[in-house]
């Protein structure tokens, strides 16, 4: 199917409408499993073998530290919200993607993205840009490429249909390919001029209103290719300081096989992508299943390699967006499919468990700079406040589409809108 075509094919799904709100949430999934301990709680206060084994740092809210990997963040704490109760009982890493990738929906079995898409529509009315992107790399590592694998099916649509899957960029790389233009831009408009006067001996026994639509789905598809949406996958048209700030290809990820970081371009990425319109963008970050031994990082050793290109990157997107004034218009989540267990292993691993996991906010025009929940002495389940999956699912819809039942009265299928009404956004953000 042409590029144009499958505008056209996603915007006969979405006819029901587009949401009043322009906002976007980028969601930085951690696959593997991050330590809730080692990120942004890190219990200086517990005996040795339950508080972070890398160390902690003050932040910039009092009282508050987060894991020493983090410097960068511990700086702009003040403009995050960290959860310490996130929680949830899945401790299968495919299970557990699939239902934090989901919002907990198993109604739709869709990802958070689609169904934020079968909402708002599938592209901006504007601009073209497709509502759901997903940013990961190309993994020389196995494991690292099975977590990629592993996410995208879990963000898929699910009984929603495919129209409202996210687009890939990265990784397998497809549809970036679909969007480079291979011939010169003069040759490229010759070509186009001939299939317009091809089209137009058929348009004549066609409605007008179907030639409308038609110029409409064909416009989009150009500004996808030669307009400014197009544009904002290239990163050379960056300024090279904001480029610069934000790269981490100095740090080498992997297990058997490394490779440079690319997180920092991802986020650029992800943040030129909402300047453009796009609704939501997944970034993959692998890795972080830190059981130690001789198949999987260790907790010390992992947050080195992953922690830091984390702190990196997001210290770089938080500031970025702040000083572009987007800090009311993106919502950062950074998240995993579950925690880790309380107690470090002699091999300096921890083991799954999902009954206290990461989960901070930064921007969305939520409320930062507060720890939400508390967890136990320990880190290994929440001791007040909370958060589930259906608290998570219900913050991302009232971030990007408003007040779920005034959407769910707008002709959407029964699955949906029951999905809508499972839970409450967290209370503290709004």
């Amino acid at each position: 199917m042409s590029l144009a075509g499958l505008l056209s094919t996603r915007a006969r799904a979405a006819s029901t409408g587009q949401s009043s709100k322009d906002t976007s949430v980028v969601l930085l999934f951690l696959t593997g499993g991050p330590s809730q301990i080692e990120t942004f709680d890190p219990k200086t206060a517990a005996p040795s073998e339950y508080r972070s084994a890398t160390g902690s740092v003050a932040s910039s809210i009092p009282g508050v530290a987060l894991g020493a990997t983090f410097p960068r963040l511990a700086r702009l704490t003040d403009k995050m919200a960290l959860v310490r109760s996130f929680t949830h009982d899945t401790s299968d890493h495919t299970s557990a993607v699939q239902q934090v990738c989901r919002g907990g929906d198993l109604i739709n079995s869709a990802g958070m993205c689609a169904t934020a898409t079968r909402m708002r529509g599938t592209a901006h009315p504007v601009t073209g840009m497709p509502t759901n992107i997903y940013l990961s790399s190309k993994e020389v590592d196995r494991q690292f490429n099975k977590e990629r694998l592993r996410l995208f099916d879990a963000a898929g649509p699910g009984e929603l249909g495919s129209a409202y899957g996210p687009l890939q960029v990265g990784g397998d790389n497809l549809a970036g390919n679909d969007m480079q233009l291979r011939v010169a831009r003069t040759r490229f408009e010759d070509r186009l001029g001939l299939q317009k006067s091809l089209d137009g001996l058929n348009r004549r026994f066609e409605a007008r209103n179907k030639i409308q639509q038609h110029d409409q789905y064909e416009q989009q598809a150009l500004e996808l290719v030669l307009g400014k949406s197009r544009a904002a996958f290239d990163l050379s048209q960056e300024d090279p300081r904001v480029v610069e700030r934000y790269d981490t290809s100095n740090y080498l990820t992997g297990i058997r096989k490394n490779r440079r970081s690319t997180l920092g371009k991802q986020l650029l990425l992800a943040r030129r992508l909402c300047e453009a319109g796009c609704g939501f963008v997944t970034v993959h970050n692998p890795g972080w299943d830190m059981h130690g031994g001789d198949t999987q990082l260790n907790i010390p050793d992992g947050m080195e390699e992953l922690g830091r290109p984390v702190d990196h990157a997001v210290s770089a997107f938080i500031e970025d967006v702040a000083m572009r004034g987007l800090s009311d218009k993106i919502l950062l989540i950074i998240t995993g499919e579950f925690g880790r267990t309380a107690r470090v292993k002699d091999n300096g691993g921890r083991d799954h468990w999902p009954r206290l996991s990461t989960l901070a906010f930064a921007g969305g025009g939520l409320r930062m700079g507060q720890v939400i929940g508390q967890s136990s002495a320990i880190a290994d389940e929440p001791h007040s406040d909370p958060v589930t999956l259906d608290n998570l699912f219900a913050t991302v819809i009232h971030t990007l589409v408003g007040d779920p039942v005034l959407h769910s009265q707008r002709n959407l299928p029964r699955n949906v809108a029951t999905s809508l009404m499972r839970g409450q956004p967290i209370a503290q953000l709004i």
